[in-house]
């Protein structure tokens, strides 16, 4: 049998200093200014916590999430060095409060 290819799952989730309408609208539009479309990605989406989903197991500490799913670990070390994600970075790191990531690998 041959080795399943694997994955990387990239999971952001970003709380914010000013977590007004504009500046988390502004961020999620750099999440996909700066970050889609790199090479290596398999699936890319940023957005807003949905705020109606709110049982016990639901986090409600974040206003955006970001959700990349690169073909390889190779294709996510390339992209934490690309000067978009750094360029992202720069522009938006001084409005974020918390910052998790979670990173898995998956087939």
């Amino acid at each position: 049998m041959a080795p399943k290819h694997l994955k990387m799952v990239h999971a952001v989730y970003f709380t914010l200093e000013d977590d007004s309408p504009e500046a988390i609208d502004n961020l999620v539009e750099d999440c996909h200014k700066y970050l889609d479309g790199q090479e290596g990605v398999a699936f890319f989406a940023a957005g807003l916590r949905e705020t109606t989903c709110t049982r016990p197991v639901n986090d409600q500490d974040f206003e955006v999430g970001l959700y990349v799913v690169f073909d390889s670990k190779q294709a996510h070390d390339t992209y934490q060095e690309s000067p978009q994600h750094k360029e992202f970075i720069e522009r938006n790191k001084a409005n974020w409060k918390q910052v998790r990531v979670f990173d898995s690998t998956t087939c």
